[in-house]
């Protein structure tokens, strides 16, 4: 797992806030303009994600989202379904209450 994106979504989730892409990205010497470091960026968060559910906790990388659009990539959504957090019925539905959750499970820590 990547130590400082990690703590990055950590500190962001403890302030109750949210990150662009673009701001998480240099903390792995990632570019977002290009396409290979998109991908990376995508399986960093998803690794950590992933960490956060096998320890019973929200999917952390719910901070993380794109400028455009104000909430995470399709690749977020694709892990929810995945780990079986997420049907598909509503992306704004669902990442509202994540972020949330998440929100909460972060304060005090």
């Amino acid at each position: 797992m990547h130590k400082a994106i990690y703590e990055k979504l950590k500190d962001v989730a403890r302030k109750e806030s949210t990150v662009y892409y673009s701001e998480i990205a240099p903390l792995a010497g990632l570019d977002m303009s290009n396409p290979a470091d998109r991908n990376r960026i995508a399986e960093i968060l998803g690794d950590i994600s992933t960490y956060e559910h096998d320890n019973h906790r929200p999917m952390l990388s719910a901070v993380v989202i794109l400028q455009d659009s104000n909430k995470p990539g399709k690749g977020f959504f694709t892990l929810a379904k995945e780990l079986g957090l997420y049907a598909g019925s509503d992306d704004d539905v669902f990442f509202s209450s994540e972020l949330t959750k998440v929100h909460a499970a972060w304060q005090g820590e």
